[in-house]
């Protein structure tokens, strides 16, 4: 009886590698689970953006009668407050479409009428970014 208040209460070497090793696995789980999470909210990002910039597009030509020489002309004119970052690759490196067409009948300069991510990687869904 007196040898059991002198005995050290604890984990053992074997417990603690068991709880160890469980973890492991559950972070090499999550891992994948949360870089995929990462993506999809990029790639709603960016969807959203291109909607965004394609819309404003549309509405500046509609409005002035005119297309944008570049993106710069949607902030100058006040349509966007700065052009946003292209989530994929982090940088506001749109690649803009320039149209010899114009859009409306009463549209009397050709400009930008489309606008595509800069990106040259391949979504989840196996496209390129840069033909979305």
């Amino acid at each position: 009886m007196k040898g059991d208040k002198n005995k050290a209460r604890g984990f053992t070497m074997i417990e603690l590698m068991i709880v160890l090793t469980i973890i492991s696995i559950l972070v090499s789980i999550a891992i994948p689970i949360a870089n995929s999470a990462i993506l999809r909210a990029r790639e709603a990002v960016l969807q959203s953006d291109l909607h965004t910039l394609r819309t404003l597009i549309d509405q500046y030509t509609a409005d002035k009668l005119k297309a944008p020489q570049s993106l710069d002309d949607l902030v100058t004119a006040g349509y966007l407050r700065s052009i946003p970052k292209d989530p994929i690759t982090n940088a506001a490196d749109w690649e803009v479409v320039m149209e010899d067409t114009t859009l409306f009948p009463e549209q009397t300069e050709v400009g930008i009428s489309d606008v595509h991510s800069g990106s040259n990687a391949t979504a989840a869904d196996g496209r390129l970014y840069s033909t979305w």
